[in-house]
């Protein structure tokens, strides 16, 4: 549960108010009550005095925390910060001497008495002003950091899904050119998964995560439209029904590798196979897709090739971090890639 009401201007003062009447009842919070000997009351003069000098203190510690650190401190300039506070207590001083005379006429201003309860409380006030001002000024520094952080991933990402689309629809697209030369009875089936493609990716990629389950139809939609376009000349074997209950993922996300397994497991080698499996189970998905390739007679790239997989795994790090491992290898003449990401 987030506290939002925290984060309120409001708060923020109440809470500096509490923190001053409690400190400035400390004293009379803790005076030992002695009912056998009661001490004579605190005179109306005392008590306004020691009023001024807490207003003088409460000014010390905001003025040095909103001015003097600001505009010195903080830009290095520490000469001119002790310089700046050397007038400060003087003149602090000089109201509590003030107060002292017309509040209590009656007693002797001593000036061992302003140093020890005066001037070393404000010292006091002085440092720990100085503590909070530029503890908060990292806090707030590192709430802008981690903003800046958030804002510039969220751009990355939706940047990165921008290049998977436009390259899918390019593949997509020439599934349909061909099968409108070849006036085949598949191409009003086909423009209708394609239909339905296009409004998962104008409607559905806006989310952060969609379904796992409408991932799975994407990927069959889109597998299904390129066995129509090869027909026999690749064999295709799924397997993505072991899923034990609703989880969600980031959308595009599973697709480049579905779509490299097409486009070099296809052209390059006679009776090529591919091979996709996907499960979800106990927060864990695991998705393999592997596909034959021939080294010695492979397909001229592209200037686009490669960069659905560069895709892929830089939003893997973005989005999980610690939490996936993506293992890609080589092996017989055949590509695999093994992904394996905690969904939880």
């Amino acid at each position: 549960m987030r506290f939002n009401w925290a984060s309120k201007k409001w708060v923020n003062v109440l809470l500096h108010i509490v923190f001053w009447v409690v400190l400035f009842s400390l004293p009379s919070l803790l005076r030992p009550n002695r009912s056998d000997k009661p001490g004579p009351p605190d005179s109306p003069g005392a008590i306004f005095h020691f009023l001024v000098s807490c207003a003088t203190w409460i000014s010390l510690f905001y003025t040095n925390a909103y001015i003097l650190i600001p505009r010195f401190v903080v830009k290095g300039r520490y000469s001119k910060f002790a310089l700046s506070l050397l007038p400060l207590l003087v003149l602090l001083s000089f109201i509590n001497w003030l107060s002292f005379t017309i509040s209590m006429p009656e007693r002797n201003f001593r000036l061992d008495g302003l140093v020890f309860f005066y001037l070393f409380p404000s010292l006091f006030f002085l440092a720990i002003s100085t503590a909070w001002k530029l503890f908060n000024d990292q806090l707030t520094n590192d709430k802008i950091r981690k903003e800046k952080e958030t804002e510039n991933l969220k751009t990355e990402l939706s940047f990165l899904r921008s290049q998977v689309s436009p390259h899918f629809m390019f593949n997509v697209l020439n599934n349909m050119v061909a099968l409108a030369r070849k006036k085949s009875d598949l191409l009003e089936p086909s423009l209708i998964k394609l239909s339905s493609l296009l409004r998962y990716m104008l409607y559905e990629t806006d989310e952060e995560k969609v379904l796992l389950e409408k991932e799975i139809e994407y990927l069959q939609s889109y597998i299904d439209l390129q066995v129509q376009r090869f027909g026999k000349k690749v064999t295709v074997n799924v397997a993505m029904n072991d899923i034990d209950g609703s989880y969600y993922i980031e959308p595009m996300l599973l697709i480049p590798f579905v779509e490299n397994a097409f486009k070099h497991g296809t052209g390059s080698t006679v009776n090529g196979e591919i091979k996709i499996e996907l499960s979800a189970q106990n927060n864990q998905l695991h998705f393999m897709v592997s596909n034959s390739y021939c080294k010695n007679n492979l397909e001229i790239k592209d200037k686009t090739s490669g960069i659905g997989l560069q895709n892929v795994k830089r939003r893997l790090n973005l989005l999980y971090r610690q939490r996936h491992t993506l293992k890609i290898r080589e092996d017989n003449n055949t590509f695999v890639v093994n992904l394996q990401l905690n969904l939880h």
